[in-house]
């Protein structure tokens, strides 16, 4: 009884654990992840390295452990926070002890302790009567717009709620780029490219740059914000063309 109760409270206190319980043992930047507290995390981390997988498992973690947690999965479409709800029921359902749900469907759970976790879709209207969030998981963050980001951040006010932005890049545009490049210390910013990731060999990166060419390899695979095709002028250029020293006409 005794080992049991220690090994609930390991569980309860360290994210890792939780993590390992579930059959998987996460790369460093993933531990670095599950365990940080930072009210704003960015991460910007290439195709498949699994930055859904560990926040899936972190907002799981969350709703298992802090009672009456309200946790919101949203992205661009519903399609793709389904996908990302699809991931924390997986860590579930891999748990030996799992804790009975109140509520089960396509889009949300409730668990016994009165947690919720819901997948949205980027819709401002979709979001606008949450409040009190305890965690906000904003996946494929560079293509959500800044007029849904501003619609979700007042709901982390109540509760001093944490927000995990992720994403590739997507061009020098939006908040995600603004964030990542001039969002100051409240962010908490990790880069994970491909070949940093220990399941990419070479040859699968050297096979994914062929097949998509330079800059969208860059972009997928090296997390580089690089031009979009519809930029007239570049990033660069247009950032020198504001000067704040220069007094307004009116």
């Amino acid at each position: 009884m005794r080992d049991d109760i220690q090994s609930d409270m390991l569980l309860a206190l360290d994210p890792v654990a939780f993590s390992r319980y579930i059959g998987i043992d996460p790369d460093p930047w993933q531990a670095e992840v599950l365990r940080s507290e930072g009210k704003r995390l960015i991460l910007n981390c290439c195709r498949q390295s699994g930055k859904s997988t560990t926040t899936a498992t972190k907002a799981l973690h969350t709703a298992i452990y802090r009672p009456r947690s309200l946790i919101l999965l949203v992205s661009p479409s519903l399609r793709q926070s389904q996908e990302l709800f699809r991931k924390v029921k997986d860590a579930y359902f891999a748990m030996k002890d799992r804790p009975a749900l109140l509520e089960d469907n396509k889009l949300s759970m409730t668990v016994a302790n009165q947690s919720r976790i819901i997948s949205l879709p980027g819709d401002q209207s979709t979001v606008r009567g949450f409040s009190g969030v305890t965690m906000i998981l904003e996946d494929e963050a560079a293509q959500v717009s800044d007029e849904f980001h501003a619609a979700i951040m007042p709901m982390l006010i109540i509760n001093d709620g944490q927000l995990i932005s992720m994403s590739t890049p997507f061009g020098k545009r939006g908040f995600f780029h603004e964030a990542w490049e001039n969002g100051g210390d409240e962010w908490k910013r990790i880069r994970v490219t491909a070949e940093e990731c220990p399941r990419m060999t070479p040859e699968q990166l050297e096979q994914q740059r062929r097949a998509l060419g330079d800059m969208f390899y860059r972009q997928e695979f090296l997390c580089e914000f690089v031009e979009t095709d519809e930029q007239t002028f570049n990033y660069d250029l247009i950032h020198r063309a504001f000067d704040e020293t220069v007094e307004p006409l009116f």
